[in-house]
């Protein structure tokens, strides 16, 4: 049984995932769930957080939290509209902010012996992002920080164990704000510091034996991340009934599919490998539109894993790496949760005749925690510091019609991209490194001749999710040989760039 140790109620802030990982950060098992739809179990939690929202306490669609079973009843810390929520509607006053306050501020004043603020000095920078202002503290409320603008930045509500900031502690701008969230859950709730990859492996060996029991269990393999650890965290607890399928659909990078398929057997998987590369080429025929050729990939991947699947007798449950922000993105806070969970980028969802339950080992972590998981099951440092890699594969990365010459030359090119970053030590630093063949021919010179051949654009980026990115200042003696390689070793491309965009207002892939 795992911990529930915290409870996030999610009013649609756009840190509420930060909150939780900066939580979890702290060994502290923590769940977000939208505020109209809180769980039924409010028991099991030992203190709530309330989230930011971009709405506002004096507008129309008020966000009206049933907070019977929460307040004075469990520790409480309010967040920027959690603490004005408190305010409005608690004998305070919540008004317009004369001046802007949004980005960097100090606390000029900080109530003495509050253990709430314990270790934390005056001029502690915090973060502001709020368009009202709390003018007057509810009933009963006592002022514990301010700013230079914002004078009540902090409060609690006496006979409570309830905080209230208009700051964010989440993000990185707060300096001392995970010493803020220690003080408030240790400290002042007397939660537990004991979430860690290890508790996490030894509760949900135990959950998936529990649910699984002596059934067979299929799952689709990817080479990534997400796929391996929960294929590992399986094979823990049923061992032999796991049926892993790792399919080759032709657009993996150059030598992967034997490579990774030698590694999961070395990692003592029960794994089938599946090259039905040709299968996708012919799907792909003529495809350009870049929806279109996802579908057919998608299309492709399910009917090849249904066969083999219905090789194996008997199978009850299909496995997926489902992480949690895959699942907290498909819960709205004003609509609540969603019954869709989006697919598995490399399941694609999954038909009804295929008619499996499903089983999902980390659909409750986050991927940093996923590659600490993986770690203290001793898998390989390679396989967990793999750049993501597009589910469609280089499908996306090549713009247009796809053809098995053009994954021939995108491969090698990759190739030599990927390698040169690994061996000149800026593989780690990159987050995501890949190559796009464009669907254009430009003129070049080789030796006498005058060339007509394939541009190809070289892209790497870092970022923490996904979600923004910026592009990475690769040196520039990196960029010259790699350049110089591809022209030279790959036959069909004469010209090389370098995508200098960031996410937003560019997206990562190309397609």
């Amino acid at each position: 049984m795992q911990q529930h140790n915290v409870l996030i109620l999610d009013f649609g802030s756009q840190y509420t995932q930060l909150i939780a990982r900066r939580v979890r950060e702290l060994n502290i098992y923590c769940e977000i769930h939208p505020y109209n739809h809180p769980p039924k179990n409010q028991a099991e939690f030992k203190a709530v957080i309330l989230s930011g929202s971009p709405n506002s306490v004096r507008g129309e669609n008020v966000l009206h939290p049933d907070l019977s079973e929460i307040r004075g009843k469990k520790p409480v810390l309010a967040v920027c509209y959690g603490a004005q929520y408190l305010a409005h509607f608690a004998g305070g006053q919540v008004a317009p902010s004369n001046t802007r306050e949004y980005g960097r501020a100090n606390l000029s004043y900080i109530k003495s012996d509050e253990t709430f603020f314990e270790n934390i000095s005056t001029g502690s920078q915090v973060w502001m992002s709020h368009s009202d202002t709390i003018k007057e503290l509810p009933t009963n409320g006592e002022l514990l920080a301010s700013t230079k603008d914002v004078e009540n930045a902090a409060y609690k509500i006496k006979g409570e164990e309830t905080f209230a900031i208009q700051f964010h502690p989440e993000v990185y701008h707060s300096k001392d704000g995970k010493q803020i969230l220690e003080n408030f859950l240790v400290k002042i709730a007397g939660v537990a510091q004991t979430w860690t990859p290890d508790s996490f492996v030894e509760s949900t060996v135990a959950s998936i034996r529990e649910k699984v029991g002596n059934d067979k269990v299929v799952l689709g393999l990817s080479g990534g991340v997400d796929s391996s650890v929960a294929a590992v965290l399986l094979n823990k607890a049923i061992g032999k009934n796991l049926y892993c399928i790792f399919v080759n659909n032709g657009l993996l990078r150059k030598n992967e599919f034997e490579t990774v398929l030698k590694r999961y057997e070395g990692m003592g998987l029960n794994v089938k490998g599946v090259d039905a590369s040709a299968r996708f080429l012919k799907a792909l025929e003529g495809l350009t539109d870049p929806e279109k050729k996802r579908k057919a990939i998608g299309n492709a991947f399910i009917e090849v894993f249904d066969d083999e699947a219905h090789k194996i007798t008997d199978v009850t449950w299909l496995a997926q790496g489902t992480i949690y922000p895959d699942v907290i993105e498909s819960v709205s806070v004003n609509g609540g949760p969603s019954a869709t969970i989006k697919s598995h980028h490399n399941v694609g969802g999954l038909p009804d005749f295929m008619k499996l339950k499903i089983v999902e080992p980390l659909k409750m972590i986050f991927k940093d925690e996923v590659r600490r998981v993986g770690a203290s099951m001793g898998i390989d440092p390679e396989l967990l510091g793999r750049h993501p890699f597009p589910g469609p594969g280089l499908g996306i990365r090549i713009l247009g019609d796809i053809t098995a010459e053009k994954v021939r030359i995108l491969q090698e090119v990759d190739a030599i991209f990927v390698n040169g970053l690994k061996e000149d030590g800026l593989y780690d630093k990159v987050w995501q490194a890949g190559a796009m063949l464009l669907p254009v021919n430009s003129v070049g010179v080789m030796g006498d001749e005058r060339t007509y051949e394939k541009v190809v654009a070289l892209r790497a980026v870092e970022s923490t999710d996904g979600m923004t990115a910026d592009w990475v200042n690769l040196p520039y003696e990196f960029l010259q040989k790699t350049s110089n390689k591809i022209i030279n070793q790959v036959k069909g491309v004469n010209r090389v760039v370098y995508d200098i965009s960031s996410k937003p207002p560019a997206t990562i892939e190309w397609e």
